[in-house]
C-alpha cells in the first residue's frame, strides 16, 4: 500500500500536493504506533488536527471519512491558533502558523502527538515528519529522535523510503 501511495505522489497525473499530503496523513495512522496514553478511553476518536489555515480543503475530510484506527474513529479538527489546540494524535502545522510552530512543537514534545509540516521550522525546534516537495514529488523527512521523545514508534516501512534524521536504534 505504501508503494501505491508513493506512486500516486510521483506519477505525472498525480493529484495536487495537498491531496497527496492528506492521503499521507491518513496512512501515517498505519505506520506509526502511539503510546496507550494517547487515548483517554477505548472509543475516543483518533484526531488529525490542522493548525492554521487549512490547505487541504475537503481532501483530508474525504480521506478519513468512515476510517478507524484500532477501533478509534478518525476525525479532523481545525485549530485557528495554538491557544485553540485540544489533544490530537497527528497535528499538521500549516505555514500560516509558522510563528507559533516552535512553541507548539515544544509543548507537544512528550505527548504522543505526531507533528507534521511542509515547511522548515527554525532550529532548535523540528517536527517529527516534514513533507518535502522535490521535483513535483512528495518525500518525507522523519526525525526519529523527536518521534522517540514523543513516545511514537515509526515502522521501518515508512522509514525506508524517507530521509531520516537522528539515530535509529539497533535491533
Amino acid at each position: 500500500m505504501l508503494a501505491l501511495l508513493f506512486y500516486a505522489a510521483t506519477s505525472a497525473a498525480a493529484p495536487d500536493e495537498y491531496q497527496v499530503e492528506a492521503v499521507f496523513l491518513l496512512h501515517f495512522t498505519q505506520f506509526v504506533e502511539w503510546p496507550p496514553q494517547a487515548f483517554s478511553a477505548a472509543g475516543t476518536p483518533f484526531v488529525i488536527g490542522v493548525l492554521g489555515q487549512d490547505p487541504f480543503g475537503h481532501s483530508l475530510d474525504e480521506a478519513v471519512r468512515g476510517e478507524t484506527v484500532n477501533g478509534h474513529p478518525l476525525v479532523v479538527r481545525r485549530f485557528a491558533a495554538a491557544a485553540d489546540l485540544s489533544p490530537c494524535q497527528i497535528l499538521f502545522i500549516d505555514r500560516s502558523a509558522a510563528g507559533q510552530a516552535e512553541r507548539v512543537i515544544g509543548s507537544l514534545m512528550h505527548t504522543g502527538t505526531l507533528t507534521v509540516t511542509n515547511f522548515e521550522v527554525p532550529a532548535p525546534a523540528d517536527t517529527i515528519i516534514r513533507f518535502l516537495n522535490e521535483d513535483q514529488r512528495i518525500r518525507l523527512r522523519i526525525n526519529v529522535d523527536y518521534a522517540r521523545s514523543a513516545g511514537l514508534t515509526i515502522s521501518s516501512k515508512l522509514l525506508r523510503p524517507s530521509q531520516v534524521v537522528g539515530t535509529i536504534p539497533a535491533g
